[in-house]
């Protein structure tokens, strides 16, 4: 990792406390940089590592996990999930100008040019406004982007901020052999060393009975980050530009080391039903917004055929019953 430093009194925004994990910033759905949908000539293949992602997944719905990482199953572009990808976009590359030009009016006029580029990379986005011949959705949906990101400025003040990194990918081993591995949105580096882990996101702050969930992904983040540099970050901060509230949590070591634990007890369940071919679904109000429902036998769906060998229990009889939570 490339870490610099940020400068002096860049904390002062990070007060703000509350709210609650909200819609991932890019949406519900596939993300640390893994992706779905099979490659061409490409063959499934066990999962060798855990992302945040991934291990929400599977403790949301072990068989949505299976659809998303073994069978790749597609699933449609949402116009939540792209506007986040645009509005993260924004905020990496804002911070490649100088310091005085990063002003809310040169943020906001660059959303279109994320847009397009984006577009450019991935066609099938097209979809999202394919009945939109005046172009009144698409105006209103960038409309919404460029509040998002303006938001953004009565939170955290770029020309106060350095960061270190932005978009970093990390990747560790534990003793255990479990590969854990994700994007940080920003990483601040504190002159006097202090590591600051920010995570944007363009949902509405939860609340506070469910900020776990959001906390999970960035204490996973924290872990890795100390296991790559021998340091427990300062803090962690969730930038909720949906609502306009800041949620700050400061780690130590214990917290860091518990969450070791669970991710070792999630990855243990994952390999069980990886052998045993036994994913169950776990229905819960989150199962509207699925886009797997036909493959679903909560919905009278049938799974596509297991991909891979499976190796029955002892006594030739898979584990049976729903997988408790973990």
């Amino acid at each position: 990792m490339g870490w610099s430093t940020e400068q002096a009194g860049a904390d002062t925004q990070s007060g703000r406390s509350g709210g609650e994990p909200g819609a991932a910033a890019a949406g519900a759905g596939p993300g640390d940089g893994e992706r779905t949908g099979p490659g061409e000539g490409e063959r499934a293949r066990p999962p060798v590592a855990l992302s945040p992602s991934r291990a929400s997944d599977f403790m949301q719905c072990p068989l949505l996990y299976r659809f998303r990482v073994i069978d790749r199953l597609p699933e449609k572009p949402s116009a939540a999930a792209t506007r986040g990808t645009v509005v993260h976009a924004v905020l990496e590359r804002l911070f490649d100008a100088p310091a005085a030009e990063r002003t809310a009016a040169g943020a906001r006029a660059m959303v279109p040019g994320e847009w397009e580029k984006l577009l450019a990379k991935r066609p099938e986005l097209a979809e999202l406004f394919a009945e939109d011949a005046e172009g009144e959705r698409l105006a209103g949906w960038l409309a919404e982007a460029e509040a998002l990101v303006e938001r953004w400025f009565s939170l955290e003040d770029p020309t106060r901020l350095e960061p270190a990194d932005r978009e970093l990918y990390v990747e560790t081993v534990l003793e255990s052999g479990l590969q854990l591995r994700g994007f940080i949105d920003r990483v601040d580096v504190a002159p006097t060393g202090e590591v600051r882990i920010v995570d944007y996101k363009t949902g509405k702050a939860p609340r506070p009975q469910f900020a776990e969930g959001a906390l999970f992904q960035m204490k996973f983040y924290a872990l890795v980050v100390w296991r790559l540099r021998g340091v427990v970050p300062r803090r962690l901060q969730l930038v909720y530009l949906g609502s306009g509230d800041v949620v700050t949590y400061d780690p130590v070591e214990a917290d860091l080391r518990g969450v070791e634990r669970k991710l070792l007890a999630l990855w243990e369940a994952i390999q069980l039903a990886t052998v045993s071919g036994d994913w169950r679904p776990r229905p819960t109000k989150l199962c509207g917004w699925c886009d797997h429902q036909a493959h679903c036998p909560e919905f009278g769906g049938t799974p596509p055929v297991y991909p891979l060998q499976v190796r029955p229990a002892e006594g030739g009889v898979p584990p049976q019953g729903r997988m408790g939570d973990i």
